[in-house]
Parts: C-alpha cells; sequence; structure tokens
C-alpha cells in the first residue's frame, strides 16, 4: 500500500533498522509514501493450503489434533473430546462401528417398510417386529443367542483394538483368520467381509474410507429422523412419505409437530 502526497516519484529501496523487511520511499516531492515488499512466498502458501482444508463451518480454524489426515475429518469437535489421542483413537473407532449399524438399519428398516406397504409381504411395522413371536424359537433364546455372538464378535473387535493383529495369529478365530484378514483395527477385510475386493491397501484407501464415513454419517441423521418419525406419528418412514406425497403443502414435518403438541 503506498500513500503519497504532491508530484510524481520515483521509487528507491532503503533498509531500516526498525522494520527487517526492504522499505520504498519516494526520491522526489512525495510527503509521505513507502511500502514495504510482500510477505515471502512461504507464508502465502501456507494461507493457502489453510484455505483448502473444508471445514464443518467456513473460516473456522480446527482444532491442532485434527489435522485433516483422518477420513472425514472436517475440524469438528466442540466439547473437545479428542484432545487424548488414545481416546481420539477409540472415538474413531466407536464413530466407524455406529456408522455400519446404522447404513445396516436404515436399509433394513425401509426395505421391510416397503415390502409392508406394498403388501408384498405381511410384515409388522419395525419398531413392533422385537414383540413379533417365532415358532422355531422363544423370544428369550433369540435374545440369548444374539448377546452370546455380539459379545464375541465385539470382544474380538476390541481385542484388535487393544493389539492390531493380535487376532489374525493362526488359531486365534477358529481357523478363519486367512479368510478375515485383517487390514487395520476397524477394517477386517478378507474375502468373508470383503467380498468384492475393495481398498485392499489399506493405506492408500482414503476416498472409499471417506464415503463410508459420509454415508455413515447420513445413515445416523436418518436412524434419528425415524426414530423421532415413529415417536410422533406412530408409523413407519414409507407411511409417512405417503401420506406426505398424497397432500405435499398440507402434511409437512411443521402440521404434523403442531398436531402432536395440541
Amino acid at each position: 500500500m503506498a500513500v503519497t502526497l504532491g508530484r510524481g516519484f520515483l521509487v528507491q529501496p532503503c533498509y531500516s533498522s526498525f522494520f527487517p523487511n526492504k522499505i520504498y520511499k519516494p526520491s522526489l516531492g512525495a510527503g509521505s509514501s513507502f511500502w514495504s515488499t510482500p510477505a515471502p512466498r512461504r507464508y502465502g502458501q501456507i494461507a493457502v493450503q489453510a484455505q483448502r482444508r473444508p471445514t464443518w463451518l467456513p473460516g473456522l480454524d480446527p482444532p491442532p489434533y485434527l489435522d485433516g489426515t483422518l477420513a472425514g475429518d472436517y475440524g469438528f469437535d466442540p466439547l473437545g473430546l479428542g484432545e487424548d489421542p488414545e481416546s481420539l483413537k477409540w472415538y474413531v473407532q466407536a464413530e466407524l462401528v455406529h456408522a455400519r449399524f446404522a447404513m445396516a438399519g436404515a436399509a433394513g428398516i425401509l426395505f421391510t417398510d416397503l415390502l409392508r406397504v406394498t403388501g408384498i409381504r405381511n410384515l409388522p411395522v419395525w419398531y413392533e417386529a422385537g414383540a413379533v413371536k417365532f415358532e422355531f424359537a422363544s423370544t428369550r433364546t433369540l435374545l440369548i443367542v444374539q448377546l452370546l455372538l455380539m459379545g464375541f464378535v465385539e470382544t474380538k473387535r476390541y481385542m484388535d483394538f487393544v493389539s492390531p493383529g493380535s487376532q489374525a495369529k493362526e488359531g486365534s478365530f477358529f481357523g478363519l483368520e486367512a479368510s478375515l484378514e485383517g487390514l487395520e483395527p476397524g477394517y477386517p477385510g478378507g474375502p468373508l467381509l470383503n467380498p468384492l475386493g475393495l481398498a485392499k491397501d489399506i493405506k492408500n484407501a482414503h476416498e472409499w474410507k471417506l464415503k463410508e464415513i459420509k454415508n455413515g454419517r447420513l445413515a445416523m441423521i436418518a436412524m434419528l429422523g425415524i426414530f423421532v418419525q415413529a415417536h410422533v406419528t406412530h408409523a413407519g418412514p414409507i407411511d409417512n412419505l405417503m401420506e406426505h406425497l398424497s397432500n405435499p403443502w398440507q402434511k409437512t414435518i411443521i402440521q404434523t409437530l403442531a398436531n402432536s403438541s395440541s
């Protein structure tokens, strides 16, 4: 920036003990005119790199421990839960597991609800499915079996998180270790859990990880919406959609919440 008073002038470089950069001053008829040389290029590069990184709130500086290396890292941690590196590793795994359960749950609810609404299958609405009695086993038996199977799998997952690669040792999984072929904690891989062979090189699979966590976060929000919707309307998501489409201007979330509160 230059501030010039008077007639035309030539600028010549000079040095000052107060300014580390070059200071340009006029040689003729200028009452006050100076500017410094531009900042070194490396500072500009750092600023450009910082601007290029997307954050959950544009213009917000992400915390230093969220440096963008994690898949789906947009600097969102308002409670500071990830300040401890060990806790951050656990939260990453926890989010990944919840995202996968949400994706499976949302797909299952929408698919079975579509079969029920169209009359293809005689199925209960999703929030009443747990009360269905089966002939081949009692509810108590099914609950115990589920607890045992889920407990076993989750224990193995936790052990692999604590000691990566320990569950791939021979004899640690009934001889199925080669079929599971653990890639890294949270990504077991193998022909059983990765039949299409996607992201075999897990170290260079950032794009696949990003897609998974984005879809998982969307599914978690969808599941929250399905829970609230069922509590308010006492109907499944396909029923709610059909009702909205039948009268888009009168059957909206605003009218639904207003009617439920009255």
